[in-house]
């Protein structure tokens, strides 16, 4: 499961290290934890629904969640589209 948090207040990279730390020890069984300044926004690939923790985290470091989309991760890579249905 793929998770998009629209995140506020994110100015530099040290603010997505700040974010992506804060997720990762709130969310262990993340599987990727990716955070752009620029787009506003941190993506989690996760086994399961863990928005709320994710969210209650990024919003534990000070910053503002201000919308929480989910949906199924696509499988990347060379060989995914040999084996897409």
């Amino acid at each position: 499961m793929e998770i998009i948090l629209k995140v506020e207040g994110m100015h530099c990279g040290m603010c997505e290290a700040h974010v992506n730390d804060a997720v990762r020890k709130a969310v262990p069984e993340a599987k990727s934890v990716k955070s752009s300044h620029e787009k506003g926004e941190t993506v989690i690939v996760c086994g399961s629904d863990c928005s709320e923790a994710a969210r209650a985290a990024v919003e534990a470091e000070g910053y503002h969640v201000l919308g929480v989309e989910t949906k199924e991760a696509e499988k990347k890579g060379f060989f995914a589209k040999l084996f897409k249905k």
